[in-house]
């Protein structure tokens, strides 16, 4: 059942005009179509139920992640599968990368590497590709679908886990990097219609999507550790790992359609703005546009130089990170220190990293700055360019060409933290403002176009990331 509402002052002195037209309001006035979900009346708005809107968006941007932050982080697993074989050699458990990184095959050093460019080529298509599609597929296909895809790619990387893959180790290589770019591209559906979703909303609810992606490399890490501190074999540890993501990626997946089901959600992304023409809610609630005037173009300038921070932020960040940052090892390493040997890496380079951004993300929530010069935001980004260089000068292994000058962990340690931080902070300002400065009705295809930006960045920097790894 639909209702009309009728925006007219009760006590209005009706017109010849008035009388004569009244017959056409339903044609001519952009009145608002509604399901029966949607409140009669202002003060009845719907208001966030338990704060499960929020809570559920922090789960969304956790799930935004997890697929790469689990490839990337389980490094112990992968180095065991990719490790050099020999001869008489059996299938052994007992390998631990971090006691064996000054011996690593060209492989092994540049999967990180590998990695990152098979998630960033096609998760930047794919980025671009929902800018255009947002407006014509169902937005609970895009949702759901790309999810469901998504946990089916992750649930054959899992059965992997138990095959013993070392005498076709590039077969295997061949196939991970196949998964990788399949859970790559249906994330990048996801992600950008969620950008496009929270976009609708205050930038409460943008944060915690924000903050939700930091907290995904968060738990990836703390699980990657938790794995080595019970000691159990890569093998063992990568079966586990990513079972775990699995349980995340299926929870997430419920959460949404949960969600979508909620009159609070409906009401702001499916709500009929003043700007908007005619919206109708069909009987399974999803969105339809007619004669709907969006430029895309229109929409590129206004939010152009926020694009361009989007790209500068992740580009500078992938040239180093993982890539680069992961072969760098504590300066004291060899001394029979467990922190040294086995702990340094997964410590600093992705849970230190990951709780720096998290942090970040938080800070931008409170101080809204720079909030009116998208200038100062693209100078601000771009000045974090100075930290690649001091990064390849740190204590990274294996190298051959470049010199080591920072040799202290304090100092390598104080990089990470600023690196992340400015990361985090950059980056949420960004997605925060940028919708604010279009209409209504373009705020999904605005959101949308700053994760195609941040794709891009991510693409061109994981391809400069392997030369880094190179010249080392």
């Amino acid at each position: 059942m639909a209702y009309s509402i009728n925006t007219e002052p009760l006590l209005k002195e009706d017109s010849d005009d008035d009388l004569e037209n009244e017959a056409d309001t339903d044609t001519d006035d952009l009145a608002i179509v509604h399901s029966h979900d949607e409140p009669f009346l202002k003060h009845q708005l719907p208001y966030d139920r338990y704060n499960l809107a929020y809570i559920v968006f922090y789960l969304l941007g956790i799930n935004a992640l997890i697929p790469w932050s689990f490839f990337i982080t389980a490094d112990d697993y992968w180095m065991y599968k990719f490790r050099p074989i020999k001869s008489n050699e059996s299938h052994s458990l007992s390998f631990s990368h971090f006691e064996n990184a000054e011996n690593r095959t060209d492989l092994q050093a540049s999967f990180t590497s590998y990695v990152s460019i098979s998630s960033a080529i096609p998760n930047t298509g794919f980025l671009i590709i929902n800018t255009f599609i947002s407006k014509r597929i169902s937005l609970s296909t895009r949702m759901i679908g790309s999810q469901c895809l998504v946990l089916v790619v992750f649930i054959l990387t899992t059965s992997f886990a138990r095959v013993n893959t070392d005498n076709y180790q590039y077969t295997f290589l061949t196939i991970t990097l196949i998964c990788v770019a399949l859970v790559n591209a249906a994330s990048a559906i996801f992600g950008g219609s969620l950008l496009g979703i929270v976009g609708r909303f205050s930038p409460k609810y943008i944060t915690a999507m924000s903050a939700g992606q930091a907290l995904g490399g968060i738990f990836a890490a703390l699980t990657e550790i938790l794995s080595l501190w019970i000691g159990a074999s890569p093998i063992i540890s990568g079966l586990l790992y990513f079972i775990i993501g699995d349980c995340i990626l299926l929870l997430s997946l419920i959460a949404y359609v949960i969600l979508e089901r909620e009159v609070f959600f409906k009401h702001h992304v499916f709500i009929k703005t003043e700007n908007e023409r005619e919206v109708n809610f069909s009987h399974d609630n999803e969105i339809n546009f007619f004669g709907e005037n969006i430029s895309y173009l229109r929409i590129f300038k206004r939010t152009w130089q926020y694009g361009l921070s989007i790209f500068l932020i992740f580009f500078i960040t992938m040239i180093v990170y993982p890539s680069v940052t992961v072969l760098i090892e504590s300066h004291s390493k060899g001394q029979g220190h467990h922190w040294n040997d086995i702990y340094f890496v997964p410590v600093v380079t992705y849970l230190l990293f990951s709780c720096g951004d998290y942090l970040g993300r938080i800070l931008s929530g409170f101080f809204k700055w720079p909030k009116d010069n998208p200038w100062l935001i693209i100078l601000l980004s771009l000045s974090r360019i100075v930290f690649i260089p001091l990064f390849l000068v740190c204590n990274a292994q294996p190298r051959r060409r470049l010199p080591v000058y920072i040799h202290d962990d304090i100092y390598y340690i104080t990089l990470t933290i600023l690196f992340a931080i400015s990361n985090g902070y950059l980056c949420n300002i960004v997605f925060m403002i940028a919708p604010t400065i279009v209409e209504q009705r373009e705020k999904e295809v605005a959101s949308a176009m700053l994760g195609a930006f941040l794709g891009i960045g991510v693409s061109v920097g994981s391809l400069i990331s392997l030369l880094m790894v190179k010249i080392l």
